[in-house]
């Protein structure tokens, strides 16, 4: 993942999860150890769209959901992809199975954090640096690839923030990521 793209998961997730709407370009670049020049260009294609408004002092998220969207356009999910392979298991027991600080995204991720899911899926989609542990618990085998694991980058729990969720399944192709993707869509707008 990006620099820049770790810079909008900061922002989104702190105007979701905490409600905040004004920053400093300072402030985030402390936290996610970016230049400010990277943070001020990554505000700057924001403003161009009418997401934020920028001030003397920062800046001001204006569309969440334009944000969002702008993001998951510029997300690249195959390029994080470190491992995947085909498990003959059910999801449950994919799931159940990864090691200790994997980052579950998309389908599962949606299902742990709401006790919920909007379609079946079949696909176990993590961020992890733990490759080789995956590799021992999930042997590399021919087949269709129901397990992927992305690239672990900053500082993300055991599940991903809705923003990651949300952009994660923007870019998968299955038919239920879209129904995943608007249930995703439904919890951010509507806190």
């Amino acid at each position: 993942m990006k620099k820049i793209e770790q810079i909008y998961r900061e922002i989104l997730n702190q105007a979701i999860r905490n409600k905040k709407h004004k920053f400093t370009q300072l402030e985030l670049s402390k936290k996610i150890k970016a230049s400010l020049s990277t943070i001020n260009n990554a505000i700057k294609h924001l403003e161009k769209i009418g997401a934020v408004d920028i001030g003397k002092r920062g800046f001001t998220i204006k569309d969440i959901e334009k944000i969002l969207i702008f993001w998951a356009t510029k997300r690249n999910l195959n390029k994080d992809i470190v491992y995947q392979t085909s498990v003959n298991k059910s999801i449950n027991d994919i799931e159940k199975n990864m090691p200790a600080k994997t980052t579950y995204t998309a389908y599962s991720a949606y299902k742990f954090k709401f006790d919920d899911v909007p379609a079946d899926y079949s696909e176990v989609i993590v961020y992890s640096n733990n490759i080789e542990e995956i590799k021992r618990r999930f042997p590399e085998k021919k087949g269709p690839i129901n397990l992927i694991v992305l690239k672990k980058e900053g500082k993300i729990g055991d599940i991903a923030s809705l923003a990651q969720i949300y952009v994660d399944l923007w870019n998968l192709n299955t038919w239920y990521a879209k129904e995943f993707l608007k249930a995703t869509e439904n919890k951010i707008l509507v806190r």
